[in-house]
């Protein structure tokens, strides 16, 4: 009798979860047919995603495959929007456990943490190393080739089981229903009949090791779902306590598979490329690219999530200033011989609001005033306002 209490217990806690998720996820949702067609009967939706999960008869459903070209071309697979739902249960169940086996300087994925905070992490070691850049200091930047296609699912999985079950003390749902959810995740093949949007030629111009349609057995994961994030996190965490712990690199820090080392020998970093390489070839089989190595000394700068951090200053890289006027001229194009609709007006605020938003953080205010009136249409203004000088459109 108290064994169905408790179990009970378990699942009414789990249908809320299932709730929790599904709120979460529809939060930052695209106006899909499939989470439209969700949203219309989401108890009854989410119901039968719970009795699926339960009884272990869920299997993920198909994705849409497409390619995006900014702020790089990259092949993007939008999970269904229930499978989206168990994303995000997979991520409040199991993030604020593995965050805590993080380094502080793992940037990606990580409440306050992200691309600001890495920037200035970056600024701060070269000061330090440097001596606050009165003596010779210099920057290894490196990134993996092809990383989220590279990443071995079965030593992705067998990392995650082996943690959960190192903190089950720290654990309050049943592991082993979320393992099952995890793996099936992990190990679904998104490619597997797929619904392709766009052209054949799309493809064209992408790299091979930047697609799941040519990876090796067993191996990538799908840009574009909110696991995935939150995986590539965890397969390089080992790298990163590697290089802290035994390595013992007072100046590093990592955003996804994007990683820089600050050292006062320049002889010394070189050395180090083909320890890291053995480590990460030998351990995660991957590969660091090639043509990415860059090492200089700091004096001439990094470029580096965006920016472009120098002694005394840092500064917004070309190709993100390139890209938000790219980003302009598409939003003007809605406005040509109609008005925006609602959907669209939601995009206009979340594509510009994105870029002030980034813009914001560093000494741009003529940079944003002249890009906004320079070159975004009029007819916007009659739907929106700045707010905050220069930083933020809001919806009239």
């Amino acid at each position: 009798m108290q064994k169905t209490l408790f179990d009970n217990q378990n699942n009414e806690k789990l249908l809320e979860d299932v709730f929790q998720a599904y709120f979460d996820a529809r939060k930052n949702k695209r106006n899909t047919v499939n989470a439209l067609a969700f949203e219309q009967h989401f108890e009854t939706e989410l119901f039968k995603l719970y009795d699926e999960i339960i009884s272990g008869n869920y299997q993920p459903s198909r994705s849409i495959c497409f390619i995006v070209d900014k702020p790089v071309k990259r092949e993007i697979f939008a999970a269904n929007f229930r499978d989206r739902v168990v994303h995000h249960l997979i991520y409040n169940y199991i993030s604020s456990i593995f965050d805590k086996t993080f380094i502080n300087d793992s940037y990606s994925c990580r409440i306050g943490k992200g691309t600001h905070y890495g920037i200035k992490r970056i600024d701060k070691f070269m000061r330090s190393c440097s001596q606050n850049y009165k003596k010779d200091a210099y920057v290894l930047k490196l990134d993996i080739k092809g990383y989220f296609m590279s990443i071995n699912r079965g030593i992705l999985f067998n990392k995650i089981k082996q943690t959960l079950y190192l903190k089950l003390h720290q654990i309050d749902f049943d592991l082993s229903l979320v393992l099952d959810l995890i793996q099936k995740t992990i190990f679904n093949d998104s490619t597997k009949d797929c619904i392709i949007k766009g052209e054949k030629s799309d493809w064209e111009g992408l790299p091979k090791d930047k697609s799941l349609f040519h990876t090796k057995s067993n191996c990538g994961l799908p840009i574009g779902n909110l696991t995935s994030q939150l995986f590539g996190n965890i397969y390089m965490n080992e790298f990163d306590h590697y290089v802290k712990k035994v390595l013992k690199i007072k100046h590093y820090g990592r955003y996804v598979d994007d990683f820089i080392l600050i050292h006062k020998s320049k002889k010394y970093l070189n050395s180090l490329i083909k320890v890291l390489s053995n480590f990460l070839l030998s351990t995660l089989d991957l590969v660091i690219h090639p043509n990415k190595i860059c090492l200089q000394h700091f004096s001439k700068g990094v470029k580096y999530l965006g920016a472009v951090i120098k002694p005394h200053r840092i500064y917004i890289a070309n190709r993100t200033m390139g890209n938000f006027y790219d980003t302009i001229k598409q939003l003007n194009k809605i406005v040509i011989d109609r008005k925006p609709n609602g959907d669209e007006k939601d995009k206009f605020i979340s594509s510009m609001n994105s870029y002030l938003g980034i813009l914001s953080h560093y000494k741009t205010y003529k940079i944003r005033k002249r890009m906004l009136f320079e070159n975004l249409s009029g007819w916007w203004w009659n739907y929106a306002y700045l707010s905050g000088g220069y930083k933020k459109f809001i919806i009239k």
